[in-house]
């Protein structure tokens, strides 16, 4: 969204039509719509801006709930912003440890800062980007403990605050033939730096929210770092520095689920390898959490589980296991992996519904089951992958096994 955009959106026109538009059924016949709007007079751009509103604020409801009907987003903002019930952990650190004055530099649309000032902590959000910062200005307009400035959070002078929280920027939208918005996992493509970053983690209790897929190589020895998954959905990589920071812990791996919050940690960087051994009558996929912290081997020895191929992050028994960290499924057929046979296999038992899993083999699931063509009344799980360093296909059946 332009500086044009964002101003037709707040204007007594753009606000009308904005609850008119945001009323209609997402399953309306949005040609109909955009018609009947244009037909009323509102130019296209207006119209265009607006229903692109109401889809992001649709969109935004899985990481905003009903705070979401009256806040404005943009594309990228609303990706990166965080969810509120992982915001809330990070104020929680700050309210933890008594830090009340927080800097939120780099607040995008204003997620975390909306987190903070819920806590009632007096916080200052940074945006260098014009439209963003005016944004985030509409959306936490009902907080007098807020104030939001445009400004390069590089150049400021932090010693009057408390505590420090900093979300890169880890997006790259120049792809203008694709328009995909692109997750950056080099650290040299952070906006501000991280060498920036880690400075100023150095004045200050200070909270950096990174993506999931950062290398381990370049998570810094003081920090403790946190992956969360958010009911399976792993979301991000918290890094927590100095007072916030729990002591004797270097990794964790956080599960927020319906139900409850779980937690696995380490106090070593280094991580501990699973014990092999043969696959079992049923096999475990761990939440993604568990895979990126490398606490695979920690849930395992945990849990008396093992792997059965080096690097394959599936683990096994004999015996049904009940963790909320684990996907489990009961092996029915151990068999090669050999299309044709393979495809022998399905139309004999009449399967016509075939979920795909794999790791740890050079196949796309999609393009597999285009090529086994399953047809028939039935249904079947597929996990191809290696055992004994073998390529195999595990048939397989879900059964239940999370815990409350």
């Amino acid at each position: 969204m332009d500086r044009t955009g964002f101003l037709s959106l707040i204007s007594p026109e753009g606000q009308a039509l904005l609850a008119e538009v945001g009323e209609i059924d997402s399953k309306a016949d949005m040609v109909k719509i955009v018609s009947k709007l244009r037909g009323k007079g509102h130019s296209a751009e207006l119209v265009a801006t607006v229903l692109t509103q109401v889809k992001l604020r649709r969109r935004a409801k899985a990481k905003f709930g009903e705070f979401s009907e009256g806040m404005f987003f943009t594309e990228d903002g609303l990706e990166q912003a965080s969810r509120l019930k992982v915001a809330a952990i990070h104020a929680g650190r700050f309210r933890a440890n008594g830090l009340d004055r927080i800097a939120d530099l780099g607040c995008g649309i204003g997620a975390e800062t909306l987190a903070f000032a819920s806590l009632d902590m007096d916080v200052t959000a940074y945006e260098l980007d014009e439209v963003t910062a005016a944004i985030a200005t509409y959306n936490l307009a009902r907080f007098e403990n807020v104030k939001v400035e445009q400004a390069d959070v590089t150049k400021l002078n932090l010693e009057e605050f408390d505590g420090l929280f900093i979300d890169p920027a880890r997006r790259d939208l120049s792809d203008s033939k694709t328009n995909i918005n692109k997750r950056k996992y080099d650290i040299n493509d952070f906006s501000p730096s991280f060498e920036f970053v880690l400075e100023v983690a150095k004045l200050k209790p200070t909270i950096v929210k990174l993506g999931p897929g950062m290398d381990h190589k370049d998570i810094p020895d003081d920090a403790e770092a946190v992956w969360v998954s958010d009911d399976g959905d792993l979301v991000e990589l918290t890094l927590y520095f100095g007072q916030v920071k729990r002591p004797d812990i270097k990794r964790a791996a956080l599960l927020l689920t319906p139900t409850g919050t779980h937690e696995i940690t380490s106090a070593a960087s280094e991580r501990l390898d699973a014990p092999m051994g043969d696959l079992g009558k049923y096999i475990y996929e761990p939440d993604a959490a568990i895979i990126r912290s490398h606490l695979v081997g920690d849930l395992a020895m945990q849990l008396e589980l093992n792997i059965f191929s080096n690097e394959i992050a599936y683990l096994s028994c004999d015996k049904e296991v009940t963790s909320p960290w684990l996907k489990g499924y009961e092996v029915i057929e151990n068999l090669v992996f050999d299309r044709k046979k393979l495809k022998a296999y399905l139309r004999e038992k009449k399967i016509g519904t075939l979920e795909i899993k794999k790791r740890g083999a050079d196949i796309t699931p999609e393009q597999l089951r285009r090529e086994l063509d399953p047809r028939g009344p039935e249904s079947a799980t597929l996990i191809v992958t290696r055992v004994d360093g073998a390529h195999r296909v595990l048939v397989v059946k879900p059964v239940a096994n999370s815990q409350d």
